[in-house]
């Protein structure tokens, strides 16, 4: 499943084409997706403009405005779930672009958004969902937070809420593993398997470790969840910049692979000597709650 910044790495491609542009139809070529699609979906859609791109999570949501009710689009790509940027034929492109048209139209293109907009004349952007597990659905505006796929959820790792001192009461007195508390999502939002080896690796924390050994007896942040807390948010960076991970069928908004995987410290590497300098450690592998985690036995401790 597509991570936090495969996600936002969609978002950032999908928002010169989606922000400020109007709504003009919607094509639903099956009613469901993961779930059944919001009844009259495509109606109350059409029309409105998209006022603003934004993710939650591993959630894009775009905020909208125009019609009698406020709403915003909430968008999942599950397991294999992405988007294509079809603009109209002869459509200026600015240098660097990040999106491209990517192909024509397939059996798995399940969503078609049309789009006006003043900059950019018109696009399609297309969701393409082979395995369905994706979801889209439509929320009241001032309801967002306490809608069930939001409820709960921990803060944002790429934001200031990001921080030892917010984190620490979540570690305290716990004797779950690290790994398990940093992949609730009432914890920290939207950080999934991959990212979190990647980010003990970084920081030299075993995945196994009790998580209330990085919290001190007062209650306050220790020195190792301070390195923790800033390897996630230069991990989550760098990934973003690489343009994401591509395993299996995860693609950029543009139909490219990201790169991150190619600088897997720890992920998917078992057997393989540890990328640390001087470390001479080798990956090893272990599975908590029915997952691998990937991890260097010699300077994760």
């Amino acid at each position: 499943m597509p991570e936090l910044p495969e996600v936002e790495t969609v978002r950032r491609g999908l928002q010169p084409f989606m922000e400020g542009a109007t709504i003009r139809g919607v094509e639903l070529r099956r009613p469901t997706l993961r779930f059944p699609l919001p009844e009259r979906f495509a109606e109350r859609l059409e029309g409105r403009r998209i006022d603003s791109l934004a993710r939650r999570a591993k959630y894009l949501v775009a905020h909208l405005s125009g019609g009698m009710e406020d709403l915003a689009l909430a968008m999942h790509l599950g397991m294999s779930g992405s988007f294509r940027i079809e603009p109209a034929e002869g459509a200026v492109e600015s240098p660097g672009e990040f999106l491209y048209p990517r192909g024509l139209p397939g059996k798995h293109d399940h969503v078609v958004f049309h789009l006006d907009s003043p900059e950019r004349g018109h696009a399609a952007v297309v969701f393409n969902d082979p395995r369905r597990f994706g979801y889209m659905t439509l929320i009241e505006a001032d309801a967002i937070d306490a809608h069930p796929h939001f409820r709960g959820l921990g803060v944002e790792p790429l934001g200031n809420e990001l921080a030892a001192d917010s984190l620490a009461p979540f570690f305290a007195r716990r004797l779950a593993p690290l790994k398990s508390v940093l992949l609730d999502q009432r914890v920290v939002a939207g950080l999934g398997n991959i990212y979190v080896c990647e980010s003990l690796w970084r920081a030299e924390l075993h995945p196994g470790r009790a998580a209330g050994t990085v919290v001190g007896e007062n209650g306050e942040p220790t020195v190792e969840l301070e390195r923790l807390v800033r390897h996630i948010r230069e991990m989550l960076d760098d990934a973003i910049l690489a343009g994401g991970s591509s395993l299996r069928d995860y693609r950029q908004a543009d139909g490219s692979r990201g790169s991150f995987q190619d600088r897997f410290a720890v992920y998917d590497r078992e057997g393989e000597p540890c990328r640390r300098q001087a470390c001479g450690g080798t990956v090893g592998r272990i599975v908590q709650s029915g997952r691998s985690t990937f991890f260097c036995p010699v300077c994760q401790h």
